[in-house]
């Protein structure tokens, strides 16, 4: 005779939570299909081992703004930005916990972090000429060696960033721009 199987069947939808610091109240994550066999779980920056999940959902900031100028992207709110408008210049995009809290304090040494901006283009096409974190300059590896010197005339044009932390305030970021037509 064996163990009853109490969790009735492999996988179960859970909802994924997160104590804050004083183990207060949880928030919600979101729900997640997991699977239960061999499972670790750590409160705190939520560790999973031998874990399956099936969907994770992100929220993006879609916004009828145009790319010119800085454009923050806060990584505690989202890290998926689609600005509508037609680029209106050349732009510089600054990664930051948000407007009160830097990226540095969010990340620990030794992880990364992925974010996406898609930018829609017009006739005239611009670009983003700039990365910064925390309003400091990003050392900024390109996607075939070379930074970008224009965007793509009457397309969306994404751009893709890895940032890893490696020591404080100390970043490598990796980036690419992909047009989509």
């Amino acid at each position: 005779m064996g163990v009853p199987n109490v969790f009735g069947s492999a996988t179960s939808a859970i909802p994924l939570t997160q104590l804050d610091a004083n183990f207060n109240t949880p928030a919600t994550l979101g729900n997640a299909a997991v699977g239960l066999g061999n499972t670790t779980t750590t409160v705190g920056n939520l560790t999973l081992t031998n874990t399956t999940i099936t969907e994770i959902q992100e929220t993006a900031n879609v916004t009828a703004t145009a790319a010119n100028g800085t454009i923050n992207i806060d990584v505690l709110s989202n890290v998926v930005y689609h600005l509508t408008s037609n680029a209106a210049a050349n732009w510089t995009v600054n990664f930051r916990g948000n407007s009160a809290t830097t990226l540095n304090s969010v990340m620990a040494n030794n992880t990364s972090l992925s974010a996406s901006v898609f930018a829609n283009q017009g006739s005239t096409a611009y670009y983003n000429s700039n990365v910064t974190i925390d309003g400091s300059a990003a050392n900024v590896k390109y996607q075939g060696g070379s930074a970008w010197s224009s965007g793509n005339a009457n397309s969306v044009d994404c751009y893709s960033y890895v940032i890893i932390k490696t020591g404080t305030n100390t970043y490598n970021v990796f980036a690419s721009q992909t047009q989509f037509k």
